[in-house]
């Protein structure tokens, strides 16, 4: 005795996969989207504190003529396109880096991320004390 053949899906039944799957696709490229945003955020929180060190650095050298002022070494430190976000402060030692993040996702306001670096300044010189 031959054994009885499976019974065939019924016509309506074919594509059902591929219409699930046009419903999901949307899903999916957000998660992809915020994953990918959250990591360009983690790399500019990073790069701004790299700036902010380096602004800091630059402040706290007796010679300033032989190292870029603090903010041009700030923005030297950080990568070309978080430089060009980006805005470098420094007063009395204390350097702040502020970048803006752009946003890949529409209608997602992404924050401003600030980092702040401080060093020392080089004592005055022994003629200028009292």
């Amino acid at each position: 005795m031959r054994p009885s053949r499976p019974a065939r899906l019924p016509v309506r039944d074919r594509g059902q996969v591929a219409v699930e799957y046009l419903g999901f696709l949307p899903l999916l490229l957000l998660v992809g989207l915020v994953g990918v945003q959250f990591g360009i955020a983690a790399y500019a929180a990073q790069q701004a504190g790299t700036g902010a060190r380096a602004a800091a650095r630059a402040a706290s050298v007796d010679d300033l003529d032989s190292v870029p002022g603090p903010a041009a070494a700030g923005k030297a430190a950080m990568s070309g396109w978080i430089a060009g976000h980006s805005t470098v402060t420094e007063s009395g030692g204390v350097a702040t880096v502020s970048v803006d993040v752009p946003s890949l996702i529409p209608f997602l306001d992404m924050p401003t991320i600030t980092r702040t670096a401080t060093m020392p300044l080089p004592d005055a010189p022994q003629e200028d004390r009292p």
